[in-house]
């Protein structure tokens, strides 16, 4: 079964390197998919969005960008996996709920 553990390497960049662009990047909380832990990362500038799943590293969803962009998607989620699964473990959806009211 993959790990998803809070730990991972610091070196890593924690940065998406598109972010000049305000492009915005959210990690969701560990979820169970046929028995395999994901979790799905969903990268937006407001007008184009893509879902991304981890730990394969491929954008499932995307509107607006195009062949080179995904690419560029999948390959950062594969360089940050460590990270993105770090926060994925992270993740308190029962906190997070309580932060919205």
């Amino acid at each position: 079964m993959e790990d998803f553990s809070m730990e991972y390497n610091a070196n890593a960049p924690k940065e998406i390197k598109a972010e000049e662009k305000g492009l915005q990047m959210m990690v969701s909380p560990i979820c169970m998919k046929d028995g395999e832990k994901t979790a799905y990362v969903t990268f937006s500038d407001g007008s184009r969005h893509a879902e991304g799943e981890i730990p394969k590293c491929v954008v499932i969803k995307s509107e607006g960008f195009d062949n080179d962009e995904i690419y560029q998607l999948e390959n950062y989620m594969e360089e940050n996996l460590d990270m993105l699964k770090s926060m994925a473990a992270s993740v308190n959806p029962i906190k997070a709920m309580m932060k919205d009211k």
